[in-house]
């Protein structure tokens, strides 16, 4: 179910953002949280729901989105809405894997 609601908020997310820049004439405009919405959503796609792993999963999806380790830099290259919303799906995927690592390993519950 939440995979299909990180479908539909990209679907959406990519033509909107691009109608958003186009319109305000900056690129990657602050006000537009779309792209957060799809990353964290990401991030958290199998966190148990408890507070500890999905507040972990905040801090990991915000670090990776503001760090932007390779290649996800390079994915905000991407035109318009794209390059937008992919870098945060980008930051989101690496949210991902270290969250469900620390969860097997037990360093987050």
């Amino acid at each position: 179910m939440i995979v299909l609601l990180i479908a539909g908020v990209v679907a959406i997310g990519i033509p909107a953002a691009t109608l958003e820049e186009r319109g305000c004439g900056k690129k990657d405009p602050s006000h537009v949280v779309i792209d957060e919405v799809a990353g964290q959503l990401l991030t958290l796609v199998a966190c148990p729901i408890v507070w500890q792993a999905l507040l972990a999963g905040f801090i990991l999806f915000r670090a990776f989105d503001i760090v932007k380790l390779p290649p996800v830099r390079s994915l905000e290259r991407l035109p318009e809405g794209t390059g937008i919303v992919v870098d945060d799906l980008g930051a989101g995927l690496y949210g991902l894997i270290v969250l469900q690592l620390l969860l097997h390993f037990g360093v987050v519950r």
